[in-house]
């Protein structure tokens, strides 16, 4: 008969270990049973099971169902080692004798730590002192888990030689540490670290004591923390009990393990320290159970570790590799194991390399399902690299696969988390058109307008108040309203249809008054607590979208943050609304929703951590780029390295060699894929450590035996990338449009500035003539450029109404005025009147010179006034309109100002006919006149360029005199020519014709026309 697997007879302390290649939790389930071997179902049922998380708990409750397979089993109590309870097991009730003070709120604790930062450190905002808080969080919580309960004196770690940074830090250390228990006393409360710790240390200190009488298995935990640490001891020497170790290198030479007290980075540190702690050889350590596998993979699964182990041995012990190889490969050939142990290491290990994110997130998702392709088989990604796991998980879905994600995801990027974002957004700034837009069609606002559709109101709203330059309080916004209600330029009145949608537009306009006003109403003063904003808040969202905010996952993670902070929120300091916004935003970018619905358990993306003790037929390890795995140390804001070892905290890269043990575990499984990306945000990557040092030890035994390498499959990457790829081999790309429209369709009507446009570029006439496309402003679009000229044309056109003749004593003072009135009301805000102010005093003192100066002559100022004419052409009369900013007319003729704020046509441009705005509107004036003269002949055709800076402005004539005049003539002749010629049904309407001025005059269609396919891409620039 087959002796029983006996975990509990050897004498004296028990340790085991699982080696890395080996399923971790398949083989603790397997001894687990061996061990229970004939004993009735309900034997297993009185024994404790510590595993290192939750996670982990509920993996081996699953491997335990199927190394049972139909045997009936009652489970035992599995329980994770760091969250554990004083009254669930293995703590028997009153067994402790002592209760614990509850944690304090996590929340809760960071307002209260920020308060208390702002106490001591007066001159931080408020949100400045919550980071500070953050970073005293962590290291209260690293010192609570080192068990370093004195920390009084800490400024004394100062020594003379440290920066002066130094001193301030421990001085405000020496402060916080000693007000902080004060305040949890205060509240009944203590740190959530410091209670975990305080219970290990009180289950350690109990069990050896007093051992637990009932089998007890510590499974898969290193001991990183100390009371963890002293709770294996005690498990290990319990009557009943053993430790089983994840990963433990029983292999490693000697004079490596020797070493690795100096060495914080490598995979085996962890558990050299649990070991040297409790005075325990590595060779005491007995491994685990080992069920029967293929005795090839048994091979090369040791083979596997061997490999990686020596790869990342420390970096003073890598001069000897060569060495170590032919070390191995000896005992090797010693054994009678004729294959090569570096060669069957690799076995199965592969590596990927690709461009970039977007490239692996393709060739991961791809992987991954090609594994559902084999019934049964699992595949697990393991990366730190959230993002590349959430765009791996939205690539699964075009095969409507749902993966299980451990990460969850992010709150802020679910439907209840943007609500409550955007909510408070609207309460910082509610005419943010963004915000806004984003707050009215959001899926679940129900906003009640009585008989008005939400819906309609909202688009009303946005295409008469919200797009172009942004409306700064509600007034202005009604403004637009009342103002897109009033008649046209020419006279006409608005519509019915219009005027039904204003009148829409305005009832939720006054709706969202209403609602802005409520929830602002905490900040009267300017400044609210967090609490009481933090209701308002709560407020708006219920009124925008009713109970049913609060449904589903994300929103009941909605409500629990939102009454986080109702509870905890009034300790911190009072907020502008701005700051609540981004207090807020922050908030909801930290928490974390996890969902579950994953439609294939057999996929699942982990991160690092949660991948502890995870085994799959398929392990793909991504992210392996320095900073991402491994993760930079982390830098200690207070303390010195110095300092941080004569207070008792280990050393920052201690958390790397945690990783690396990660990194190891993971990579011994039968299929592992390392997967490392050359770029990263469009940076160059620079290659994991651990990779690197794997083709460095992969090279070294290559060169002293036959040919071996890392193997490189680059079949899934072509496969990725062909599926994205174009369905063409060569791309269609987009011709030069040239459509050729009815001569009836064709505009029979152009301004002068269209046919400077015609001129350049024929299709932007044809869109917005013949297809009738307006460019459609953008919700709150900055076009400072724009208003600015008009602000000006309008200023300039207001001093020549108001004073015709005469001009005003304060002339100066006068244009000044107009001009910060107009750029006021053309959508400038304070910050940028702080800028526009100084020019707009420069454009003044030079406008008010340049008026004197024209108006010296005697002319008769004509301003705005609209000119046009009327010739046959081929297929019927055209007409030419302009609409001059200024006609000064005199004895001898007339002039004609055009007034710019940005650049100017040159003379070339004007005489080639490139910009004909000037000659057209003086061969009006030739042909037709004004209104109220007969024609006369163009005598000067000026640009008046105003920028208010060094140069504040010029006049620059273009023409005067009888050359003004034949320009003209020139213009008319030549616009008379291209009627005649567009007027043949053949003649298209060319995109770009004058591609040079593409750059500086940009259309507004060139989208339409594709222009960047046929201008760019496809290569037709000798053709145009």
């Amino acid at each position: 008969m087959t002796r029983r697997f006996q975990p509990f007879e050897q004498p004296g302390a028990r340790w085991f270990a699982i080696e890395a290649h080996r399923p971790f939790l398949d083989d603790l389930a397997a001894g687990v049973l061996d061990w229970l071997g004939d004993q009735p179902p309900e034997a297993l049922s009185d024994a404790v099971i510590l595993l290192p998380n939750r996670r982990a708990a509920r993996a081996f409750t699953a491997a335990l169902a199927r190394q049972s397979g139909d045997r009936p089993v009652l489970l035992p109590q599995v329980r994770p080692l760091g969250d554990l309870e004083e009254d669930e097991p293995p703590f028997a009730p009153g067994a402790l004798g002592i209760d614990l003070p509850p944690a304090i709120a996590p929340l809760t604790r960071r307002f209260e730590m920020a308060r208390m930062v702002a106490t001591f450190r007066p001159d931080l905002a408020s949100l400045r002192a919550l980071e500070m808080a953050d970073a005293l969080g962590r290291f209260l919580d690293s010192c609570q888990l080192e068990e370093i309960d004195d920390l009084s004196g800490v400024a004394g770690l100062v020594e003379g030689e440290l920066a002066a940074h130094w001193e301030q830090s421990a001085a405000f250390l020496d402060l916080a540490v000693e007000a902080w228990p004060k305040r949890l006393a205060e509240l009944g409360l203590v740190d959530p670290a410091w209670r975990r710790a305080r219970l290990l240390r009180l289950l350690a200190d109990s069990w050896t004591a007093n051992p637990p009488t009932q089998p007890v298995i510590a499974a898969g935990s290193t001991g990183t923390a100390p009371a963890a640490a002293d709770v294996l001891n005690a498990v290990a020497n319990a009557p009943l009990g053993c430790v089983v170790l994840p990963g433990l290198d029983r292999e490693l030479h000697s004079t490596v393990w020797a070493t690795l007290k100096d060495n914080e980075q490598h995979p085996q540190n962890a558990l050299w320290r649990l070991l040297n702690r409790h005075g325990v050889v590595r060779e005491a350590v007995q491994p685990w159970f080992r069920p029967v596998l293929d005795a090839r993979a048994e091979t090369r699964g040791r083979a596997r570790q061997r490999v990686l182990n020596e790869a990342l041995r420390p970096a003073d012990a890598t001069s000897d590799w060569r060495v170590a190889i032919r070390d191995l490969r000896a005992v090797a050939a010693a054994g009678g194991v004729a294959a090569d142990p570096i060669a069957q290491g690799l076995e199965g290990l592969s590596v990927v390399t690709v461009r970039a994110e977007e490239d692996a997130a393709a060739t991961l998702a791809l992987m991954m399902r090609e594994t559902l392709e084999t019934p049964g088989r699992t595949c697990a990604l393991v990366t730190p690299d959230l993002a590349l796991g959430r765009r791996v998980a939205a690539r699964l879905e075009r095969w409507n696969v749902t993966a299980d994600v451990s990460s969850g995801q992010p709150l802020a990027r679910m439907a209840a988390g943007r609500l409550v974002d955007l909510g408070a957004r609207f309460i910082a700034d509610p005419l943010d058109p963004h915000a806004l837009l984003g707050l009215l069609k959001h899926p679940s606002v129900r906003l009640d307008l009585g008989d008005v559709d939400l819906d309609g109101a909202a688009n009303a709203l946005e295409h008469y108040a919200l797009r172009g330059p942004r409306r700064r309080d509600w007034p202005k916004a009604r403004r637009a309203l009342l103002d897109a209600g009033r008649p046209r330029d020419d006279g006409k009145p608005a519509s019915p249809h219009t005027l039904e949608r204003l009148a829409m537009a305005h009832s939720l306009l006054d709706r969202l008054e209403a609602l802005s006003a409520e929830a602002r109403a905490p900040f009267a003063g300017g400044e609210a607590a967090p609490d009481l904003a933090a209701r308002g808040l709560t407020g708006l969202i219920e009124a925008l979208a009713g109970q049913g905010a609060w449904a589903g996952p994300d929103g009941e993670a909605a409500a629990a943050l939102l009454s986080a902070l109702i509870e905890g929120g009034g300790s911190l300091g009072a907020l502008t609304r701005r700051e609540f916004a981004e207090l807020v935003r922050d908030l909801l970018g930290e928490e974390t929703v996890r969902t579950g619905g994953a439609n294939q358990p057999r996929l699942r993306i982990l991160g690092a951590i949660e991948a502890r003790l995870v085994r799959a037929d398929r392990m793909i390890l991504a992210g392996l780029e320095e900073g991402v795995w491994p993760n930079a140390a982390p830098t200690d804001p207070f303390l010195s390295r110095p300092m941080r070892e004569k207070l008792g905290l280990p050393p920052p890269e201690r958390r790397l060699g945690q990783t690396a043990q990660d990194f190891v575990q993971a990579a011994c499984a039968d299929e592992a894929i390392l997967v490392h990306s050359e770029r990263r945000g469009g940076q160059p990557a620079v290659k994991s450590r651990w990779l690197w040092r794997l083709e460095m030890l992969t090279r070294g035994a290559d060169a002293e035996a036959t040919p071996i390498a890392l193997a490189r499959p680059s079949v899934q990457l072509e496969q990725a990338r062909a599926m994205d790829a174009p369905v063409r081999a060569t791309p269609d790309y987009a011709k030069r449009p040239a459509p050729r429209p009815p001569v009836a369709r064709r505009p029979r009507v152009l301004p002068v500035t269209g046919v400077e446009r015609w001129v350049r570029d024929p299709y932007a006439v044809y869109a917005r003539y013949v297809l009738n496309l307006r460019q459609l402003d953008r919700p709150g679009q900055s076009a400072e450029a724009i208003a600015r000229g008009k602000a000006v044309h309008k200023a300039v056109e207001r001093l020549s109404l108001s004073w015709p003749d005469a001009l005003p004593g304060d002339c100066e003072g006068e244009i000044a005025a107009l001009l910060k009135e107009e750029l006021t009301r053309h959508g400038f805000e304070d910050a940028a009147m702080a800028r526009e102010a100084p020019l707009a005093r420069n454009c003044a003192r030079w406008l008010a010179g340049f008026e004197l100066r024209r108006r010296a002559r005697g002319v008769e100022i004509h301003v705005e006034e609209q000119v046009a004419m009327t010739f046959a052409a081929p297929a019927g009369p055209f007409t030419l309109t302009a609409k001059a900013d200024r006609i000064e007319l005199s004895a001898t003729g007339a002039s004609v100002l055009d007034f710019k704020t940005g650049a100017i046509p040159s003379a070339k441009q004007v005489r080639s006919g490139f910009a004909p705005q000037l000659t057209l509107t003086g061969a009006i004036l030739a042909e037709t006149g004004l209104s109220t003269s007969g024609p006369v002949e163009p005598e000067e055709l000026t640009y008046v360029r105003v920028v208010g800076r060094k140069v504040p402005g010029e006049q620059v004539v273009r023409a005067s005199g009888a050359e003004a005049a034949e320009l003209s003539r020139a213009a008319l002749a030549g616009l008379k020519a291209r009627v005649a010629r567009f007027d043949l049904p053949t003649t298209p309407y060319l995109s770009w014709v004058a591609p040079q001025f593409m750059g500086n005059f940009g259309g507004n269609y060139d989208h339409l026309a594709r222009v960047w396919e046929w201008h760019v891409v496809g290569g037709e620039e000798g053709e145009a």
